[in-house]
């Protein structure tokens, strides 16, 4: 400290509050939001902060000073915890003869009330999954509307709730559906519902879920002009609704006889509680063979990554990509599994 100046030593103190913010969001994962649930906010930020430790860390590398260990010591700590935030390419696995694609994609209701000033977009969606042509899909804000034509699929179990404008989840499959249902999550219409599918003479579940969502407006201007304070609460009641339903989806999970692959829109991060907790011994696709920061959402400040697809550990994840198209506020996912 001897050696610093005066901007310097701030820079340092604020450094060293960064680092201590993202040693203490590391916890998160292990701790219920009911517990704690404002300090679960943390986990929102989790990749702001490790950004910021990177730049604290090069800054100090250029100046060749001892201060760059406190940054590198806690994102250390976080690579061997969670992994890198940004992945590198991944080679592609092997093919071979038994291939599953899998894409999920919350389509924000086709652009039903026109977020996007563009009336093609959901002919622009079908056409996508036309020709990416995934086996299962599944979707959240699904809305039935007249001219999205998803009948390529044989098989599909959706759903819906709503007066006037229907809307809810799908799971649309190119393998017969025998059984098929829905997970009910209370005071909200968000739910988790579930497809048992036969491939060869294999039963898969596939569950689509849709976790509480936290309805923050991305645009900075209304960040600059809200009430932080009722952002804040409102944020921190969407968690412990969030933890109340995964505890539901994972008792439904628990008497499960098959493999299973979970998609879905969580609304939080891999760095959360109930993405640690639906995860569990299930692979997350991504993490084996996507790259970049595998961003799904589309937010103006950093990259976020709160679509998943988990898959059991027993398949090979032979490919992941995340698709950049911008017809809904969510980025479509798509992975290839190679089952055993």
């Amino acid at each position: 400290m001897k050696n610093l100046t005066l901007i310097d030593k701030f820079l340092y103190l604020i450094n060293g509050v960064l680092a201590f913010m993202l040693l203490l969001a590391y916890l998160l994962p292990f701790v219920p939001p009911k517990t704690f649930a404002l300090l679960s906010v943390l986990s929102l930020g989790v990749p702001f902060l490790i950004l910021l430790n990177v730049l604290f860390f090069l800054f100090w590398l250029v100046k060749l000073k001892k201060q760059l260990m406190v940054s590198l010591v806690v994102l250390v700590i976080g690579y061997f915890s969670f992994g890198s935030l940004y992945k590198f390419s991944s080679e592609s696995g092997v093919a071979n003869s038994n291939q599953l694609k899998v894409m999920n994609y919350n389509v924000r209701l086709f652009n039903l009330y026109d977020w996007i000033p563009d009336t093609t977009v959901r002919h622009k969606i079908t056409h996508l999954i036309k020709e990416k042509a995934p086996d299962i899909l599944s979707i959240q804000e699904y809305h039935p509307h007249p001219e999205v034509d998803l009948s390529f699929f044989k098989y599909k179990f959706e759903r819906l709730s709503g007066n006037k404008t229907k809307y809810g989840q799908v799971i649309l499959s190119q393998y017969p559906i025998v059984n098929s249902g829905s997970i009910t999550f209370p005071n909200t219409s968000n739910n988790a519902i579930f497809a048992d599918i036969v491939i060869a003479t294999d039963t898969i579940r596939v569950y689509n879920v849709h976790l509480q969502s936290l309805k923050i407006d991305t645009n900075i201007k209304t960040f600059q002009e809200g009430d932080s304070e009722r952002l804040l609460k409102r944020i921190e009641k969407t968690f412990e609704m969030q933890q109340e339903q995964a505890e539901l989806f994972l008792a439904h999970k628990a008497a499960c006889p098959y493999k299973i692959i979970i998609a879905g829109d969580f609304n939080n991060t891999a760095f959360s509680y109930v993405y640690k907790e639906i995860k569990g011994e299930l692979v997350d696709t991504f993490k084996e063979a996507g790259n970049g920061f595998g961003r799904t959402y589309d937010f103006q400040f950093f990259p976020v990554r709160i679509d998943f697809i988990l898959s059991d550990p027993s398949f090979e994840v032979a490919d992941f990509k995340t698709l950049d198209v911008k017809y809904s506020d969510h980025y479509p996912i798509i992975t290839t599994l190679n089952l055993h």
